[in-house]
């Protein structure tokens, strides 16, 4: 999606409204973040994106400046410490009206981003498979048009860098007429893949398998979650969105009953509203889940604030009352009184697990929890006998079971199958089954 240096430097500048006898987080949230915890995740975000954060400020205010947001005094200040620091930008941890994006460049003289810029530009870092390239760029998009007006020769600059990673320049010079119908292409090209994801997922269902989809807030530890579920190699990294696109890999639970574990984007609070709208395809996965599984980091000082802000987007997906598992996962990070307590607390209960994926701890019971909630009919491992001209119930096999493999010998078809028990008695009533059941193997 582009290029950029690898280490850049920036002034990070928080601002939050707050009347007098206290903080707020903006209208809208749920849920409290503390001003400081709130800098210092702007500061990760920044991190991860290959910034070197050499400064930064919060601004008290009881209400923000519609000119620069956070007034005349502050813009002062900001733009001398930004150039005694050598500053490349400056990161503001709020979105800007293109107004307001418009004076702070001008009296900072200097590039500035807002909270979604900078995390659009982490998603475009990190989009690989080209659905996501396609997201991404509807994204930015749907985030450039209204900031064409009165941006001028600000949107031909040249060069790379943190906030350039976009469409392009050509792109970013495009008229809104040109640009709305690149929108257009990309919402159809966006449908095919939701299409073609819809009869992926026919399929899944078709062949009677289960979606369990982790879900949580971003750097809670889901990758490696996944990895040690699946005894699977998927990228792992303590920086915020390492994981973009989704994957998919086949778990075996206790039962024998085989399930797809889905590993998705994490969330965080303020997720930009056009970023949400435009992986509406890659979303629709977690619609799909028979279970969510939501991963908290138990040694995050704002674990309840972050759970809060999973719970605010879960209910704006409508996915509020989806059945559900609650993982406190790294509890090897907690001191050994905390961890204890916590395992006290929750170890009992049906829907709580307590883990660590980097140790291990926990995840039997984790599989086990799986199983219990997903219920429905087991599934075993069978081999069936059938006539070679017995393509009806070869047919039933391949629709409704996984078919482990098929050989054909004097006249007879000899598959061996994962099947329901349901399809299995189905099956039987011809009396040519061997019966030969692997789930004691």
């Amino acid at each position: 999606m582009g290029w950029a240096p690898s280490r850049h430097s920036s002034l990070a500048l928080g601002v939050r409204e707050a009347p007098a006898g206290g903080w707020l987080v903006p209208p809208g949230a749920a849920y409290q973040f503390d001003p400081e915890d709130s800098l210092e995740e702007l500061r990760e975000l920044a991190t991860s994106d290959g910034a070197r954060v050499v400064g930064t400020a919060l601004q008290r205010t009881a209400a923000p400046d519609p000119a620069t947001l956070v007034g005349r005094g502050k813009v002062t200040e900001v733009r001398a410490a930004a150039q005694a620091a050598g500053a490349d930008f400056v990161v503001f941890d709020h979105d800007l009206t293109p107004t307001q994006l418009r004076n702070l460049e001008e009296a900072l003289d200097s590039k500035v981003l807002d909270r979604t810029q900078l995390i659009l530009d982490i998603f475009a870092r990190r989009a690989r498979s080209r659905e996501g390239q396609l997201q991404v760029e509807l994204a930015q998009l749907n985030y450039l048009l209204p900031r064409l007006a009165g941006r001028g020769t600000l949107l031909s600059r040249l060069g790379g860098g943190i906030g350039t990673r976009g469409p392009g320049e050509q792109q970013l010079e495009f008229d809104r007429r040109r640009i709305r119908a690149r929108i257009r292409r990309l919402k159809e090209a966006i449908e095919r893949v939701r299409s073609r994801r819809a009869l992926q997922r026919e399929n899944r269902r078709s062949q009677q398998f289960s979606t369990v989809a982790l879900v949580g807030y971003t750097n809670a530890g889901k990758s490696t979650l996944f990895n040690s579920l699946t005894k699977s190699g998927v990228t792992t990294s303590s920086r915020l969105f390492a994981t973009l696109d989704p994957t998919l890999r086949a778990l075996t639970l206790k039962s024998h009953r085989r399930v797809l574990l889905s590993d998705t984007v994490g969330f965080i609070r303020k997720l930009p509203p056009h970023l949400v709208a435009a992986f509406r395809a890659t979303l629709e996965e977690l619609e799909a889940a028979s279970l969510l599984v939501h991963v908290t980091d138990a040694s995050h000082p704002q674990r309840e604030q972050q759970d809060a802000a999973v719970a605010a987007q879960l209910e704006s997906l409508g996915l509020s009352s989806a059945a559900r598992i609650h993982v406190w996962n790294k509890v090897d990070r907690l001191p050994p009184e905390e961890a204890k307590h916590l395992r006290a607390r929750y170890e009992g209960s049906p829907r709580e697990a307590v883990t660590s994926a980097y140790t291990g701890e926990g995840l039997d019971r984790l599989l086990q929890k799986f199983d219990e909630c997903l219920g429905g009919e087991p599934v075993t491992e069978v081999e069936f006998d059938l006539p070679s001209w017995d393509a009806r119930r070869l047919a039933l096999l391949h629709r409704y079971g996984e078919v482990l493999s098929t050989e054909f010998a004097g006249g007879r078809t000899l598959v061996r199958a994962r099947v329901g028990e349901s399809i299995r008695k189905r099956l039987q009533r011809n009396r040519s089954e061997r019966g030969r059941s692997g789930s004691n193997n």
